[in-house]
């Protein structure tokens, strides 16, 4: 049998090891008993005992030197009488030139024959032409490695070029330990790869560079063991340790077990575990590898109370609404995480954390009682914001709003809002506590009052509302959801013409609010999967002309199925009914309409339905230039109704189209009859943002008649349904 040996756990892009001793090691500091007992600055040998220590010099040094002057080199009694310099006649300045032509004077420049010099452009010398290269890779398609490499590969990286060969060498180098590196992150620990530079004579200049790898046998699990304290109940470590013996020891399978522990102990009491650092012994006879991991789970412990830190938005009783947990139940990560998500959701932090801290003290079953602390840092609780849409029909509509998220803390928030647009002009005042006394649950008080201008008609309302809800936001999607309350509002209402602010012909109206949503689709605003269903029910009473009651019920569904990964096919229903009271009777405000963007498209806001011929208040006819019809044709709404929609959502990035058909219809009856169903073609865009998509909707109606639009368009944000 072979000698057993441990390799370290190589990823495929972990770099490379630096082994204790290397040439990166520190030398050892001194020892304490190298150093002198002196000070730091008194010498170690005095001046005295230098000189005395030093060797006596020589006394033939000490007599002065000669002077220069006094020494004369030997004479050579052999060697010739310099010769004599040759007399100057005259001043230098009367000497004769040697050339005669020197004295004349120089010819003009003029008379000279020039040729222009060429320009010769030179290449740019600190630019080389790249060295071109072709990568062949042998060895990693066969155990399926190829596309991992090449993807990671600094060779491939550079596209076929390097500056010189020496360049192309380092990648290549590189390249080999990137091979053996993913090759033993799968199992591959004997594997080896070597490269290869060569310039074929028929590729024209060109290199080759070839890898080629050997992968070897695979190694694989044999004895899997987690040394460490047991668990209670036992065996939670192991089971959550998804490692088989007899599977490919593959890095990413590890690590991914590894984190399992991690995730799942802390959700079955052990908030505190910690993983050691793993050994794998190979066995190169048997190619197999012994695991072992040494795990200290620490102790099991169960919550206790809440603590909190920092800048704080509210204070610890709210943070005990906002948690799932008791005090004595066993500590669960993933309860300590929604605390931490439903704080994120009241958008009052700049940053909230939630960890468990240990007490030290035992509960009675044995566990060790934690304590949660949770550091809060307060953010902005003030806002500002602006919305806008448009639609044909309602036109133009902006809305604009101040809200202080936190006036009344905690989570009392405070909205002032006002609405200006083409049809509908009105002021909201709206006082809002969420997390009324319990988790998901907000506390509603409105007040708004305004004027609208539709087709249908024209009327001022005032409108005092009280509502106890649990709702779905984007960032807190919920499969439950419901409406509780009540609402007493006065309007002045008239189909044709302006209508007056008068008490005596006002309608007043009061009544109870009910509903009900169940939600199993997987996003708010962009749904691709699931369905929607949702009830409403409002008991009135109208109070003009005497006193009627009457039910308004409202039923809508909606459904959405992904086909492929780009295409979504999504459906809508509604339904609607009004019994115990004449339509006349009713206040036009509080009818049934269809039409719109958020209705039947290809139609105009409240377009579909009943209609009555009036007399139009704006013709005058003793203006021979009046140029508007003596009559007009006024939407009467209904008692029932009914809508459909099929639409096609095809997404590209962050783009998307769609095609849809809406079909609906008011009618005049306590129940829809779903007779003479109107018909809305179109297509649409979308733009998806990190707060959803962003729709513009452009249909036609089909068998248009008279008086409706050719062409309708919708712009708002959010899917149509």
């Amino acid at each position: 049998m072979g000698a057993l040996r441990k390799e370290p756990f190589l990823l495929a892009a972990a770099g490379a090891l630096i082994a204790p001793g290397s040439a990166f090691a520190q030398p050892p500091a001194p020892t304490p008993s190298a150093q002198s007992a002196t000070g730091p600055d008194e010498p170690i040998v005095s001046d005295s005992q230098f000189e005395q220590a030093l060797p006596p010099l020589d006394p033939a040094l000490q007599p002065p030197l000669e002077p220069l002057e006094s020494i004369q080199p030997p004479a050579d009694p052999n060697a010739p009488p310099p010769p004599p310099f040759p007399p100057v006649p005259g001043p230098v300045e009367d000497a004769p030139l040697g050339d005669p032509a020197l004295t004349e004077p120089l010819p003009p420049l003029s008379t000279f024959e020039t040729e222009a010099i060429q320009e010769v452009q030179l290449g740019d010398a600190s630019e080389p032409a790249p060295v071109r290269y072709d990568l062949l890779v042998n060895g990693l398609g066969e155990v399926d490695l190829r596309g991992r490499f090449l993807g990671l590969s600094a060779l491939e990286d550079a596209r076929g070029e390097a500056v010189n060969g020496a360049m192309i060498a380092a990648r290549a180098e590189e390249d080999v330990a990137l091979a053996v590196r993913l090759l033993r992150s799968e199992g591959y620990y004997d594997a080896v790869a070597t490269s290869a530079i060569e310039q074929p004579p028929a590729e024209g200049g060109r290199l080759r560079v070839t890898i080629t790898a050997a992968a070897g046998q695979r190694y694989r699990f044999g004895d899997i063991a987690i040394v460490g304290p047991e668990t209670v109940p036992p065996g939670l470590a192991r089971e959550a340790l998804r490692l088989e013996s007899g599977a490919p020891i593959v890095a990413a399978d590890v690590e991914s077990a590894e984190a399992n522990i991690l995730l799942r102990l802390p959700q079955q009491g052990y908030p505190f575990t910690e993983v050691g650092l793993r050994d794998i012994e190979l066995d190169p006879q048997t190619l197999l590898g012994a695991y072992t991991l040494p795990l200290e789970p620490g102790p099991r412990a169960s919550f206790r109370r809440i603590t909190t830190e920092g800048t704080l938005a509210f204070d610890t009783s709210h943070v005990g609404v906002l948690s799932r947990f008791r005090e004595g139940q066993l500590y669960d990560r993933r309860l300590v995480d929604d605390l931490r998500e439903a704080m994120v959701s009241t958008r009052l932090f700049r940053t909230v954390s939630a960890e468990p801290v240990r007490t030290g003290e035992a509960g009675p079953d044995g566990t060790e009682y934690v304590d949660i602390l949770v550091r809060q840092e307060a953010g902005p609780a003030r806002t500002l914001d602006l919305s806008a849409g448009y639609s044909t029909g309602e036109g133009l509509r902006l809305e604009g709003a101040w809200e202080h998220r936190n006036l009344f803390p905690p989570e009392g928030a405070l909205r002032l809002a006002a609405i200006a647009g083409t049809a509908e002009q009105s002021a909201v005042v709206r006082f809002r506590r969420s997390n009324w006394r319990r988790r998901d649950r907000a506390l509603i008080l409105q007040l708004e009052a305004g004027q609208r201008d539709y087709e249908a008609f024209q009327g001022y309302t005032a409108r005092l509302s009280g509502l106890i809800v649990r709702e779905s936001t984007p960032i807190w999607q919920k499969v439950w959801t419901y409406q509780v309350g009540a609402e007493i509002l006065a309007t002045n209402e008239s189909r044709v013409g302006r209508a007056e602010i008068s008490l005596s012909d006002a309608y007043f109206i009061g009544g109870f609010i009910g509903q009900v949503g169940y939600d199993r689709s997987n996003s708010l605003l962009d749904p691709t999967r699931g369905f929607r269903l949702s009830a409403r029910v409002n008991p009135e009473a109208s109070l003009r002309d005497g006193a009627a009651f009457y039910f308004r019920t409202l039923l809508d569904g909606s459904a959405y199925y992904p086909v492929g990964e780009n295409f979504v096919l999504a459906g809508r229903v509604r339904f609607g009914s009004i019994t115990g009271i004449a339509r006349d009777d009713l206040a036009p405000s509080r009818r049934f309409y269809a039409g719109g963007g958020g209705s039947v498209r290809g139609f105009g806001f409240q377009e579909l339905g009943p209609r009555d011929v009036q007399p139009n208040p704006a013709f005058d006819p003793t203006d021979p230039d009046e140029q508007d019809p003596p009559t007009i044709s006024v939407p009467l709404g209904g008692r029932s109704l009914a809508e459909f929609a099929l639409e096609g959502r095809y997404r590209f990035g962050n783009y998307g189209v769609v095609a849809f058909v809406d079909a609906g219809q008011v009618y005049e009856a306590e129940y829809p009859t779903f007779s003479s169903m109107r018909f809305g073609v179109g297509i649409g865009g979308r733009v998806y943002t990190n707060f959803g998509p962003v729709r513009l909707d452009v249909a036609t109606p089909i068998d248009r008649r008279p008086g409706e639009a050719r062409i309708s368009v919708y712009v708002s944000i959010g899917q149509a349904f």
